[in-house]
This record gives C-alpha cells, structure tokens and sequence, in this order.
C-alpha cells in the first residue's frame, strides 16, 4: 500500500512497428499541464481507438499509458500515439495509477485525470471534469456514473456493493465532500492531491480507499455526472462472486482507515 517507485523506462517516442501502419502522429502539446493516466492490461484491442478519440477531443491533452505487464501488444499500439510507461511486471491497477501519479508530480503538472484504457469512458468528458474544478475548485473530481444514472451503470450486484462503500465512505469521512460513485476509475487530481498520492497509494482497491485515505488527510472531493460506457472488448477483473468479496473487503479497508484515524 505503500510507494510503488517507478521501476521503468517510459518510452516517450511514438511506435514504428507495424502496429502504427496508420500513420499516427503524436497528440499536440498541450499549454495547459494536463496529464492524462491510462493505466491498462491487455487492453491492445482499446487503446488505439481511445488515443484516437483522445486526440479527435482537439484540446491536446498530455497522456501517459501505463501498461502494467500486459501479455499483448499493448504497449506496441499505445506507443503509435502516446508516451509508455511499460511496467515489468504486473502491479494491478494501483500501482498502474501510482506510476503516472508520480510522474505527473515530478513532470509538475498542474492535473492529473485518470481515464480508463478498455474504453469506458468517453475521452469528451474530460473537459467536464475540468469546468467543475474551475466553477467549484476541489481536490479530486470524480466523474460519476450515478447522478443521473445515464449510460452503462454496473451490475445490478456491483451497484448494491457501491452502494455500501458510498454509506460507509459518507457516514465515516464527513467534510470532505458527499460521493456517490467511489469506484468510479475517472477522476481528476490537483496538484495537492497529486502530492499526496505520490507520496502513497493503495495496492488493493484502490479507488474506494483511495478516497477514504483523502478525506483522512482532509483533501476535499467532489462529483461531476458522466455517461460510462459498456465494455467492448475483454471482461471485468470483478465479476460474479467476486464481487461480493470485492466489496466486504473494500468496506473492512474502510473501517480501518477510519480507525487509524481515530488512534
């Protein structure tokens, strides 16, 4: 749960294997410093299509996959369009999110806004996230699927665990903000947030405990309605039974945060 370092190299050039027969070129330089983090495993079949609709957005973003140990072509698709950050092995997706974290920190972006490789998230919500901070400035913006519950919205057994994590997230971390989508893998991080989590970040679950160790430290959140996508390729690292162990262990992570707190 603790620092993961950065035991890579991040290839910033882009691809010439023939993974690139388009003729991809690199996204343009954005004058803001935004960093996208894609953290992705065996998503080669996705990657490609969101750098593409990332760079159709025309606000030149900055990306930065993150391929944690992928057994596929991953990184030789992503890198036609984007710097790679290609992890030796695989760290699941907390340290996958760690590894761009602190490289936006030592890069000093001003944001970083994670988003998804297997395509879910629609690249166009983006500047949403980015208007909210503006209009109300927060810690972390959470894109949520379940303000307005448009668009793909879980299961119906993963949507009455993430409702248990929102009750206990809510009722034992008060102050930092209400959330209603704490497993949501779309979210922006300032630069106080950045901070933090380069600092440490949670291996296990880390979206939901993510949180819960942010309003601990008295980061602020808040949430921003967005439309979440069906997955069209590969499947869910959480489905069937697992969810419900997903779930109980989330929530005892989220005691204990709180009981650290208290001590």
């Amino acid at each position: 749960m603790a620092d993961m370092g950065l035991g890579m190299g991040i290839n910033t050039g882009l691809g010439s294997t023939d993974t690139c027969r388009d003729g991809a070129a690199a996204p343009p330089v954005a004058a803001s410093r935004i960093l996208l983090i894609i953290p992705c495993f065996n998503e080669e079949a996705s990657i490609g299509g969101l750098l593409s609709e990332i760079a159709a957005t025309g606000r030149g973003y900055h990306t930065l996959v993150v391929d944690d140990g992928s057994s596929d072509a991953t990184s030789a698709v992503a890198s036609c369009r984007s710097p790679v950050a290609r992890l030796a092995q695989n760290l699941g997706i907390g340290g996958a999110v760690q590894t761009g974290i602190k490289y936006a920190a030592r890069q000093d972006f001003d944001f970083c806004i994670q988003i998804d490789g297997d395509g879910q998230h629609d690249p166009r919500a983006i500047e949403m996230l980015l208007d909210a901070h503006r209009k109300d400035p927060t810690n972390i913006t959470i894109g949520s699927r379940f303000i307005h519950h448009a668009g793909f919205c879980s299961t119906r057994m993963r949507r009455a665990g993430i409702r248990l994590i929102v009750l206990a997230l809510n009722g034992l971390f008060r102050g930092g903000g209400r959330i209603t989508d704490p497993t949501s893998g779309m979210r922006l991080l300032d630069r106080s947030a950045i901070a933090f989590f380069a600092k440490a970040y949670p291996a296990d679950f880390p979206e939901p405990i993510s949180l819960a160790w942010a309003m601990r430290a008295g980061l602020t959140v808040s949430e921003v309605p967005v439309e979440m996508r069906a997955r069209e390729t590969g499947v869910s690292s959480i489905d069937g039974l697992k969810s419900a162990s997903y779930m109980i262990r989330v929530l005892g992570y989220i005691l204990l945060a709180r009981l650290v707190r208290a001590s």
